[in-house]
């Protein structure tokens, strides 16, 4: 659920099997999908994108979802037991709430494909307006669904960013969540949250001290999200 893996565009006897075959493909580029087929109701012809081959079937050859799945996986290097674990982890999902855009759901695939095969650096490009941190909420939920994440730190450079993603985007988590705040945190009861919401200037401060020491072990944290890198802590000369 959430991963489409394959499109079919279908066209009428009246066509060759191959004639929905470039606007199929049309769709899967743009939702990023691995399959696309085309069919006239007498066959289907199959173009993959994972090797770019493609191949002519019959009505009764056309591939089972688990079929799919399994080309998908090995293609994508996600065979191993882990791997499945965190790119099958379900969606938030609530009735009558916000669901993901397409183009949130392939932020969101892609960024937990990239985790599952290992990578533990990775930069999320979304333009103004596109819910990024809805994107971020999607994420957050996903991984704490599996065994690989239970601590989550969210960082952002102004206190109107980090209130905003607490009380819409991230509310569905309000009973795990915590701000930090470090001249009032007791060390002892801090950690008994699980996705702690901070400013940069909190954990090192204006006097250039690692105020996040005194709270947490280095290790403390599963994943680290910093929103808007670009606006200060991607810069050689910061401290944060």
């Amino acid at each position: 659920p959430g991963i489409p893996i394959a499109i079919v565009e279908a066209k009428d006897t009246e066509h060759t099997v191959d004639a929905g075959l470039q606007q199929g493909m049309g769709y899967a580029q743009l939702l990023d999908i691995p399959f696309a087929y085309s069919s006239n109701g007498k066959g289907f012809v199959e173009h993959d994108f994972l090797t770019g081959k493609e191949r002519t079937l019959a009505m009764d050859e056309f591939p089972t979802p688990a079929e799919l799945w399994t080309r998908y996986s090995k293609a994508k290097g996600l065979e191993h037991p882990y791997s499945q674990e965190i790119v099958t982890a379900p969606y938030y999902q609530e009735h009558g709430g916000n669901h993901p855009r397409y183009y949130q759901c392939i932020a969101i695939n892609r960024t937990l494909e990239a985790i599952a095969r290992g990578k533990n650096r990775i930069l999320l490009v979304m333009a103004t307006g596109t819910g990024k941190t809805f994107t971020a909420f999607q994420i957050v939920h996903r991984l704490r669904q599996t065994t690989e994440v239970r601590k989550v730190l969210y960082l952002a450079d102004r206190n109107i960013l980090v209130d905003q993603s607490i009380q819409q985007d991230f509310a569905p988590l309000e009973k795990v969540t915590h701000k930090i705040n470090v001249a009032k945190d007791d060390p002892s009861t801090i950690t008994s949250h699980q996705v702690y919401f901070s400013l940069y200037q909190q954990l090192v401060g204006d006097d250039d001290q690692e105020h996040f020491s005194e709270l947490f072990s280095p290790d403390f944290f599963d994943l680290i999200i910093v929103d808007e890198c670009h606006r200060g802590s991607a810069k050689e000369e910061s401290r944060w």
